[in-house]
């Protein structure tokens, strides 16, 4: 039966979309079977996840051997949460793309584009749902390489030097990651990330696996924009096309996210690594500043792009938070982030690009008025832009309502304002933009404006619309995301 290959075809299914969309060389029918492949992504992970739910863990063999000494694809509830995630937002990109790719990218690359990112697709979806560390590396390196050429190809030529700024410091972030799978292996003997859990614990204490988790953290820090590490993301966001940003922004962070929950919590455990490693104080120092500082300097930016981009470093350490705390609370807060924050920073980086696509402009002080020619755009921003701050009635709330519980159950109180003075630093450059939008006489440039395509507007609105909705329908993120915490927990007092 079809449904028993379901993991499998989460990651053949792309490939072979890729495959395709590069060999018709035509831009819009590139874009048709990338649409339908993206579609068919929903269909599958929601399938994954509702059997998760039902029956528990998925293991599926690959080539006939069995794990661990086969390659094993594994679906938890984690997993299977990530999953629906990537391939909703690559669906809903996929829907906005076409126009807006058509303006920023030549006739002649717009089917190699599809195809890279149907590449990046699969290897996002790979690095979730794969249960071999070694093959995380190698989906990582798929993801990362369609990643590089989704970039250079902006229309900006700095998209070109964002590119190899990015490819340099993700190799770099990928030699970490592999030498602490090195490092496993040499102690455990096995690659199989459930076998490797197992025979950690005796050799828990030694030096090696110190430095097996130190490896693999900087390395998928690098991936994840963690602060400090987070200096190649700005460029690549802002100079990327809208498309590209718009889909980065929500899923490639997040997987990196996912690998570190599952890094410290599957593999070494919770025990050791908030334990015995006392990690967690680490983390949760560098989560407090990619709290603060990317918030500062994105109002100080003039490129709206570049400052939706510090922002999102920011975001992410509300996310890391949530892991640092350690707490079912806490960590179901930044689990639930991970998932409000891609409808809230996809939305905002849709909205931006419907703005690029009807006026060609980025800059902030360009954007004077635009609220009054763009009202629709810019009320999905704003929307979003109360997410991103935390307003009552928005999904970014539930997250940060479920960070700060969780900071007061571990009795750091600092912590909580902290959060709090971080979200009203995102008043700051959020309402900037407001107050230049819609409180400014609009510029002449924006007279000639050309009209926002229906399907563009379309997606925007309805990341918009699902910002408010998981607001106040929280069984899908926050329910979802505490059973999630609870399992990652489990054993961990």
């Amino acid at each position: 039966m079809i449904s028993e290959h379901l993991p499998a075809l989460q990651v053949v299914v792309p490939l072979l979309g890729s495959l395709l969309a590069a060999l018709v060389r035509r831009g819009n029918l590139a874009w048709l079977i990338a649409f339908v492949v993206c579609w068919t992504m929903p269909v599958i992970s929601m399938a994954l996840l509702n059997q998760v739910l039902a029956t528990g863990p998925i293991s599926y063999a690959l080539g006939g051997w069995e794990p661990p000494v086969g390659i094993e694809y594994r679906v938890d509830l984690v997993s299977a949460f990530l999953m629906v995630l990537v391939s909703i937002m690559a669906a809903l990109v996929m829907s906005y793309a076409p126009r807006s790719l058509a303006s920023e990218i030549a006739p002649e690359r717009q089917s190699w584009y599809y195809s890279m990112l149907l590449i990046c697709l699969a290897g996002l979806l790979g690095m979730t749902i794969t249960g071999d560390a070694f093959n995380v590396f190698v989906f990582m390196e798929v993801s990362s390489l369609a990643t590089y050429v989704m970039i250079a190809l902006g229309r900006d030529r700095r998209a070109l030097l964002s590119a190899y700024q990015y490819l340099i410091v993700g190799t770099i972030g990928a030699t970490f990651y592999v030498i602490g799978v090195g490092l496993l292996f040499a102690m455990t003997g096995t690659l199989n990330m459930v076998d490797i859990a197992n025979r950690i614990v005796e050799v828990e204490t030694s030096r090696p696996a110190i430095a097996a988790l130190a490896f693999l953290t900087v390395g998928i820090g690098l991936k994840l924009a963690l602060f400090p590490l987070h200096l190649w993301l700005p460029n690549a966001y802002a100079f990327a096309p809208s498309v590209a940003t718009a889909f980065l922004a929500s899923t490639a962070t997040k997987v990196a996210v996912y690998l570190m929950l599952r890094i410290m919590f599957s593999i070494f455990g919770a025990a050791m690594v908030f334990g015995q490693f006392r990690a967690g104080e680490i983390l949760l120092v560098l989560s407090v500043l990619a709290m603060l500082a990317p918030s500062i300097v994105a109002i100080f930016q003039a490129n709206v792009k570049r400052m939706l981009a510090y922002s999102s470093v920011a975001q992410i350490g509300y996310i890391t938070l949530g892991i640092a705390l350690a707490n079912q609370t806490g960590l179901t807060g930044g689990i639930s982030h991970i998932f409000n924050h891609a409808l809230i920073k996809g939305c905002l980086f849709l909205a931006v690009g419907c703005i690029v696509y009807s006026a060609g402009i980025v800059k902030i002080s360009d954007m004077a008025g635009i609220g009054r020619k763009m009202p629709l755009t810019m009320s999905a921003f704003v929307i979003a832009g109360l997410g991103l701050i935390g307003v009552p009635g928005t999904a970014g709330f539930v997250s940060k309502y479920y960070l700060i519980a969780g900071a007061l159950e571990k009795g750091m109180w600092w912590l909580a304002a902290i959060i709090v003075i971080s979200s009203l630093l995102a008043v700051l450059y959020i309402g900037r933009i407001v107050e230049v939008a819609w409180f400014r006489e609009p510029d002449e440039r924006l007279n000639d404006i050309r009209t926002v395509p229906p399907e563009m507007a379309a997606v925007t609105w309805l990341l918009a619309g699902a910002v408010i909705w998981f607001g106040f329908v929280t069984d899908i993120t926050a329910g979802v995301a505490g059973q999630a915490a609870q399992a990652l927990l489990a054993g961990y007092p």
